[in-house]
């Protein structure tokens, strides 16, 4: 089986705050740790293709040290399950459709929390990361903390990896 090269891949709607979110504090998680491994997001639908993260998200991330101003949302094509060992999903419904979507011969998406081993695979919404877009500011900051536990765990699982001396043993 040929694998994608390194790298992560976070997934929502419409990449204006969840999956942004995600991937930028994952990146200063993985940089933390000295880890160079790529990471983007991007949205299963068009509607803000282009344009930056929520304003909320934005905000709640800058308190945090993050900055998200840089980001441009774009549209989750097929070809990226070639090019991110790892995509992952904010929620059930769009792991499912990252699911029904992925070539088979690929290691299949996850939900960024399973993945992050915040959450059993088979959880309902404590697996999930809730969309926050029609919600208020409290909302963003609980995605913000749900996000940073979730990068935080996944960094350490991928430093441990990427430390280990002989591949065959990967957990």
């Amino acid at each position: 089986m040929i694998l994608p090269p390194p790298g992560v891949l976070v997934v929502c709607l419409g990449n204006i705050c969840r999956s942004p979110t995600a991937e930028y504090v994952l990146r200063d998680a993985l940089l933390r740790r000295n880890l160079a491994i790529p990471v983007a997001s991007c949205g299963l639908g068009d509607w803000h293709v282009g344009q930056g993260a929520d304003r909320r998200a934005v905000d709640v991330a800058r308190t945090a040290g993050i900055d998200l101003a840089a980001h441009r949302a774009r549209q989750f094509h097929d070809e990226d399950f070639q090019h991110f060992a790892m995509v992952l999903a904010v929620d059930r419904a769009t792991l499912a459709e990252l699911r029904r979507r992925a070539p088979g011969e690929l290691p299949p998406p996850e939900r960024f929390l399973v993945a992050a081993g915040l959450a059993p695979a088979q959880s309902r919404d404590g697996g999930d990361i809730p969309d926050p877009y029609t919600g208020t500011l409290d909302d963003f900051r609980a995605v913000l903390g749900l996000v940073q536990r979730g990068a935080n765990a996944l960094a350490e699982q991928l430093s441990r990896y990427a430390n280990m001396r002989d591949p065959d043993e990967v957990p």
